[in-house]
Formats: C-alpha cells, structure tokens, sequence
C-alpha cells in the first residue's frame, strides 16, 4: 500500500501537538491485501483515524470493537499504554486515508486509555464541503476529547476555487493535501504534502488547482512547547523511557490476562514484536 509520510519531516517535527501523519492510498486492496497490522502497543499519544474511501476494523485492549468509515473519526487515546489492531474489512476495494498521531502533553501523557467515535456533520462553507472533526472551526466544534488545543478539518474545494478560513491566530497549521493540487500563499502542495502556516495568522487562504478538486485536512494547534522522544509506536520524553516501554511490551506478548498494555482481545492471535533498537541513542525532537 502506497505510503507518504508528511509528517514529521527534517525541517518540522510537530505542528501543534500533531506529531505523525501518514497519507495513504488510493490503494487497489485487490493487489496489495489492503491494511492488515496486527495487535501493537502505543504510549503518550493518541492515534487519529480517518478515511477517505473504503472501511477498517479496530480493536484495542479497553474491549473497543469499532470501524473507520469515511467521514467518520475513531481516536484512541494511548495515555499509559494501550494495544489495537487494524484490518481493512472483506468488501473493501479502495483504501484510501490518512492515520495521525498527538503527542499528549507531559501532564496528561499518563492518563487511562480509552476510544471514542464521532461523527461530524457535513456543512459548508463559501460552497466548500466541510467536516470539522476535532476543536473548533467554520463555526462547529466537536465534542471530542483532547489534552491540547487542536483542530481538525476535512475540506473540500471545487476546481480553481479558494477559500479563505478564519483561525485562530495563537495556532499554527498544516494543510495536507489529498487530493487535486492546493496553493496556500506562495505553496502548492501535491497529495501527500503539507503547506504550513506559522502562528499569528487571523485567516488563511487556500485555492484548489484549475483541473480538479482539491480536497485537504486542516490539522492546527498551539505549539507544543514540549520534547518528546518518539521510536516505532512509543512516545516519551527520554531513551531509557523508550527502551522501558518497548520491553514492557514484550513482556505482555508472553504474558496471559492484564498486562501493561491492557488485556489482549480473544479475537488477536498474534502481536507485532518490538523491533529492535539503533545502535545509538534516541535524540528528543520538538
């Protein structure tokens, strides 16, 4: 399955407390098998499930059963430490998404883990179609639990249209785009590119490309303002803090009933191992 990694890159780590975007598909699942990632651990984040085309499968180690569906958020909160599994559903043909990660902020980056899912309301806004699915924008704000001041759009433009959003000026943002070609000011990011917007804007102007529409993900947030150590699925806040979390989890592969991870789900199998760890040590980033 074709993967753009857009985020973090070498000149941005964070763009608020968004700390990870993967930009997937469009993927034929009838040639590459689609999504198939067994159970696996998280700590100190919250994973950010969004889709544009086809359906996924979770399961985590709260006992959430849910599917990502188009339109339709699903966010885990890691906290401590959580476990999920992730597979695109038998009648998929199109897989098509983004997965993102938040880092949680040092005072809450050990909270319980937990699930929810929301389904935000198709709006508009200036003729272009609207799903705000985390904080507040275009006027609607989700309900969603968060431990940093985010937001969270779908949006799209018709062909050579532009639109102009008002934000909030103490945020900084990335606009990722999806689909069509998307110029924000003096940028034009390609599917799988984020343009940024440095903090202090009171409004940003996007346009879609004259051939096509444009679809993007409005991601922004107050910098963070935290270092965070991030290896594999894991975030802390030093190595030796990586290196306990990742042998704690191979402890829980061996081990039956309540683990650091919760209780693995009867449906599992099996767990992804730990890979191993460079021969250096884990720098922090922020």
């Amino acid at each position: 399955m074709p993967v753009r990694r857009s985020l973090p890159q070498r000149e941005r780590s964070l763009i608020g407390a968004w700390c990870f975007v993967d930009h997937y598909g469009p993927d034929d699942v009838s040639q590459t098998g689609g999504m198939a990632v067994p159970g696996h651990p998280h700590t100190g984040l919250q994973t950010v499930s969004w889709l544009f085309t086809g359906e996924v499968e979770h399961r985590d180690t709260t006992g959430a059963h849910a599917f990502v569906r188009p339109g339709e958020l699903n966010i885990m909160t890691a906290g401590k430490g959580i476990a999920h599994s992730e597979f695109s559903t038998p009648d998929t043909t199109v897989l098509h998404g983004a997965q993102l990660w938040v880092a949680l902020p040092e005072a809450d980056r050990n909270t319980s883990p937990g699930f929810e899912h929301y389904a935000p309301p198709v709006t508009e806004s200036d003729g272009a179609r609207v799903l705000v699915f985390l904080g507040t924008l275009f006027g609607q704000t989700s309900p969603v639990t968060m431990f940093s001041d985010l937001v969270g759009a779908e949006v799209t433009l018709d062909p050579g249209q532009s639109l102009t959003v008002t934000v909030n000026p103490a945020h900084e943002h990335g606009l990722l785009c999806d689909t069509g070609l998307l110029t924000v000011g003096d940028v034009t990011a390609k599917p799988g590119e984020i343009a940024f917007q440095a903090a202090g804007a009171e409004q940003v102007t996007v346009e879609a490309g004259p051939d096509e529409p444009a679809r993007l993900l409005v991601l922004g947030g107050t910098p963070f303002g935290e270092q965070i150590v991030m290896w594999w699925n894991f975030i802390g806040r030093s190595h030796d803090e990586v290196v306990g979390f990742r042998e704690e989890w191979q402890r829980a592969r061996e081990t039956t009933g309540e683990t650091a991870y919760g209780v693995f789900p009867e449906e599992w199998d099996h767990t992804l191992p730990a890979p191993g760890l460079p021969n250096l040590r884990l720098r922090s980033r922020g």
